[in-house]
């Protein structure tokens, strides 16, 4: 699939996998585990943190000021997924953890290739 061109579908399309990482958030959000352990509870402030510096897109959306903030937190949100990659295992293996790190990565990869792509 070809990536989105103009620059109102490259935000559309960012704001699409974060539908992902707002699940997943919320996940570990509301996990017990999150009650233990600092890492995991960065790992959900670092994702929202990206969420809300964003903010959903609309027709209205300033593009240039969407991209320039999504660039601008990037690092983090790349961080937060390797370290819940990293703390994943000790966290708990259990099956919804470990797909949510999966699921975590794959979106994750999408939003860096379409910021870092041309518009």
């Amino acid at each position: 699939m070809n990536p989105p061109s103009d620059p109102l579908s490259v935000c559309r399309a960012i704001d699409a996998e974060l539908t992902h990482v707002w699940m997943i958030r919320t996940f570990l959000k509301h996990a017990d585990e999150a009650e233990e352990d600092e890492d995991l509870r960065e790992v959900v402030r670092d994702l929202y943190d990206f969420i809300l510096a964003v903010g959903p897109v609309t027709e209205e959306t300033d593009t240039k000021a969407y991209m320039k903030m999504a660039k601008k937190k990037l690092r983090r949100l790349r961080g937060a997924t390797e370290l819940y990659e990293a703390i994943q295992p000790e966290v708990s293996g259990h099956t919804n953890f470990s797909m949510a790190a999966k699921s975590l990565r794959l979106a994750v990869d999408r939003i860096i290739a379409l910021v870092q792509s041309p518009q």
